[in-house]
């Protein structure tokens, strides 16, 4: 159960431990959670995910302040935060597991995450067509505690210098106004 004035994002733009450090670091993000969604069986494992046969994505789940930042201004960053133009892929991740997705909890998430992709491909933000999913959020399963906060406790691995890194220079770099100042 969430606060009142909070609400709820479920995303996946690949590798959790990548969108999680992402949306970690913006001003109004209450908490962060890596797990899964949109998938099969209940209670899934890791290691059964990454095999791919479970229909599972990778996502976040968000908890934030809409009078801080708004749902469009997070779907913007999570467009901008990865490749929504690969199809169960991002960089050397691939499974349907990494794909692309926006899980809207009520018609009216739903209506914005059509309206921001309608906005990209108006704006001719990327050269090939969008292909993130947008689908009812479904049961969200929180990843094993290992997973959570992955970026903050590892930041030397080669991962994260190689793949998360930039991802975050970029967050900085395009969204500097939106970033908490402790981080």
């Amino acid at each position: 159960m969430i606060e009142d004035n909070l609400a709820k994002a479920t995303l996946a733009g690949g590798c959790f431990w990548c969108t999680e450090a992402v949306f970690q670091r913006l001003e109004g993000v209450k908490k962060v959670t890596s797990g899964f969604t949109g998938g099969e069986i209940k209670n899934p494992a890791y290691r059964e995910i990454i095999t791919g046969r479970t229909g599972h994505a990778e996502a976040i789940e968000i908890i934030f302040d809409p009078n801080v930042i708004s749902y469009e201004e997070i779907l913007l960053v999570f467009f901008a935060t990865h490749d929504p133009t690969t199809l169960n892929r991002q960089q050397n991740d691939v499974g349907t597991q990494y794909r692309s997705g926006i899980f809207y909890h009520d018609e009216k998430q739903r209506q914005i995450a059509g309206e921001v992709i309608e906005l990209l491909v108006k704006q001719k933000t990327f050269k090939d067509p969008i292909v993130t999913e947008v689908t009812q959020a479904t049961p969200f399963y929180v990843a094993e505690k290992e997973h959570q906060d992955f970026y903050n406790h590892h930041r030397q691995q080669p991962y994260c210098q190689y793949i998360i890194d930039p991802k975050i220079n970029k967050l900085k770099r395009l969204f500097s106004d939106k970033l908490k100042q402790t981080n």
